[in-house]
């Protein structure tokens, strides 16, 4: 692909490392900006640049904040004593969008991978076990999609808790195997949510 601008090679380039969005898309994209006010492109680069720099991690979740504790965990109308497994942000989302579940989360931050190297390690699953270990959960539901990698996470999760005096249940299966969570439609995942059985049923 020639360019006439080394500034317009250098933007294409940049957005093209985003996932799902090749060098075409990438010019497309470009050249839509440049069409539109140069204050609604300052706009969105400033955007960028406030997720970047100001973005947070919740404390006690891992969900994505504005403060150190997201709105979820800081909400005294939430059940504290029920914790429901995820692996990112979008799922938390979905889930909220069903409107049928009051407890609180905890977010992974992905799923265990060998083939991408991803282990136990590189997840959030330490502080996990830590935070049921306080005895202030009682139920822990293992909400990850119905993959391989998402069953391993769930199956090595269990086998940490094991001994300890909680519940541990999966969404029901109204999601199908090998789909993701967050392409769920609402009543379905409520439905998961609010039937969900012993994970020790579920394998």
């Amino acid at each position: 692909m020639n360019f006439s601008s080394k500034i317009l090679e250098n933007a294409v380039n940049e957005v093209s490392q985003l996932p799902g969005i090749g060098k075409r898309t990438a010019l497309r994209l470009v050249l839509h900006l440049l069409k539109q006010p140069a204050s609604q492109t300052h706009q969105l680069a400033a955007g960028l640049v406030k997720l970047v720099d100001e973005i947070k991690f919740c404390e006690k979740c891992h969900n994505i904040s504005d403060k150190d504790i997201c709105e979820i965990c800081s909400n005294p109308s939430r059940n504290s004593e029920i914790i429901c497994v995820v692996e990112d942000v979008r799922d938390v989302m979905a889930i909220e969008n069903t409107s049928q579940f009051r407890g609180l989360y905890h977010v992974l931050g992905g799923k265990i991978s060998p083939i991408e190297g991803i282990g136990p390690h590189n997840l959030t699953i330490d502080s996990l076990i830590e935070k049921v270990k306080t005895g202030t959960i009682k139920e822990v539901i293992f909400a990850l999609s119905s993959t391989i990698e998402g069953d391993t996470t769930n199956f090595y999760i269990f086998k940490q808790l094991k001994g300890l005096p909680i519940k541990t249940s999966t969404i029901a299966r109204g999601i199908a195997v090998g789909d993701e969570l967050q392409y769920a439609d609402e009543v379905t995942l409520g439905r998961s949510i609010v039937n969900r059985i012993p994970f020790d049923n579920s394998f």
